[in-house]
């Protein structure tokens, strides 16, 4: 298919000369004769390849122009189509104002067809050029992505191993965890994020003994003492993931408590982690739908009741919000250990 380039210029001769030469090049041309012509026309038919616009037009000039075309662009999350500027009056003032605009190069009128031809196609071709790699680059990133979540997934399923009585504990978290994200307005990779630090949020019980994970009876102060290092001792393992800093934060926050009374160091509020203030809600709430050594899942009103009075001291009241408004949806209980 012909690249199609669209000229925009208020002189008719500057317009036949220009579609005469880049037709000639086997390019395909539309040509407009002012600046709101040009956003009314890629309104409606979409955008070409490549814009020359001419800079000295009435009403509207090349520079508002581009400056009205690159906002509609950034509106609707767009590649920013390339521009070229047409101008007969070259100064050093002039190309940087333009090039700070977006504009790709400038053209001296009058026109020489070979010059105008060899620009128009090199730039076309630079820009298809850095699309394919841009492209490529997404797809290997997409592939590591997956490569990355997988190893996460398998560690999370490690994690949950050394407890007889938590199976599927890490991925219920982040499964919740990720839906109270979503609701709350997360997107895209801030989604996956949070969905990899809910799989690891336990991931520091990797040091922790199995006979005292695994003890049914109550634990001494000294054991428990030993729990309770497990977020810092998975802080500790995770920072060491220099790619995604981040993936720390529910690990090693997500026992603090809204009222500044949880551990390990009794952050309040705010303070703690946005992240580790979902992923707590979301533990919570697996603990109490889950199995454990002494007692069956809890009933769900009763689950209900524990989130609504952890609302403002033991939960940030408006993630607990969003899990009570998923346990009032969950009308058949399924949300919990099967």
């Amino acid at each position: 298919m012909a690249d199609w380039v669209i000229v925009v210029d208020d002189d008719v001769t500057n317009l036949k000369m220009a579609g005469h030469i880049l037709s000639k090049g086997n390019m395909r041309v539309t040509a407009l004769k002012s600046g709101q012509a040009l956003l009314d026309y890629i309104e409606e038919n979409g955008k070409p390849d490549l814009i020359l616009l001419d800079i000295m037009m009435p009403e509207m000039d090349g520079f508002q122009t581009l400056e009205n075309l690159r906002n509609k662009e950034k509106g609707s999350g767009d590649d920013p189509v390339p521009v070229i500027f047409l101008t007969a009056d070259e100064n050093e003032e002039t190309e940087t104002k333009g090039l700070s605009l977006g504009a790709m190069d400038f053209i001296k009128k009058p026109f020489v067809p070979d010059v105008l031809t060899l620009r128009v196609r090199h730039i076309i071709e630079l820009v298809h050029l850095q699309r394919d790699l841009s492209n490529e680059v997404d797809k290997k990133t997409k592939e590591n992505e997956r490569l990355f979540l997988h190893v996460v997934a398998s560690l999370a399923e490690a994690i949950d191993a050394k407890d007889t009585y938590t199976n599927g504990h890490s991925g219920r978290v982040a499964d919740y965890t990720k839906e109270i994200a979503r609701r709350y307005g997360y997107t895209g990779k801030k989604l996956n994020d949070i969905y990899m630090m809910g799989l690891l949020h336990d991931v520091g019980k990797i040091g922790v003994p199995d006979a005292i994970i695994n003890k049914p009876a109550k634990l001494s102060d000294e054991e428990y003492e030993i729990i309770k290092n497990h977020p810092v001792l998975g802080a500790r393992i995770l920072r060491s993931i220099k790619e995604m800093p981040s993936l720390a934060n529910g690990a090693r926050w997500h026992h603090e408590k809204y009222d500044g009374s949880g551990y390990p160091d009794g952050l309040k509020g705010n303070d703690i982690p946005e992240e580790a203030r979902i992923i707590a809600v979301a533990d919570a709430y697996d603990a109490m739908s889950s199995y454990r050594s002494y007692r069956d899942p809890l009933p769900q009103g009763i689950v209900r009741e524990e989130i609504e009075k952890g609302k403002g001291t033991q939960f940030d009241p408006e993630f607990a919000e969003i899990m009570l408004q998923m346990i009032d949806e969950d009308t058949e209980y399924k949300m919990k250990e099967q």
